[in-house]
């Protein structure tokens, strides 16, 4: 153990974290739509993260075109 373990962020417990491909048979349809919601979520924070790094890379392309 460490000095700084309260420092490092929580870790989700492993049942409430979407796993790409895991089994959903388990899970109910209110979970399911749960996980929906987040994985768009999650979906529309990369794309954000996209644009930025578009747009940043467009404006450094400008800058050594002139």
């Amino acid at each position: 153990m460490s000095l700084f373990d309260d420092d490092r962020p929580a870790r989700p417990a492993a049942d409430s974290a979407h796993q790409i491909g895991q089994p959903l048979d388990r899970l109910s349809v209110g979970e399911l739509n749960e996980r929906i919601v987040t994985l768009r979520g999650e979906i529309a924070r990369l794309e954000a993260a996209i644009a930025a790094k578009s747009a940043h890379r467009d404006a450094a392309e400008n800058v050594f075109r002139s």
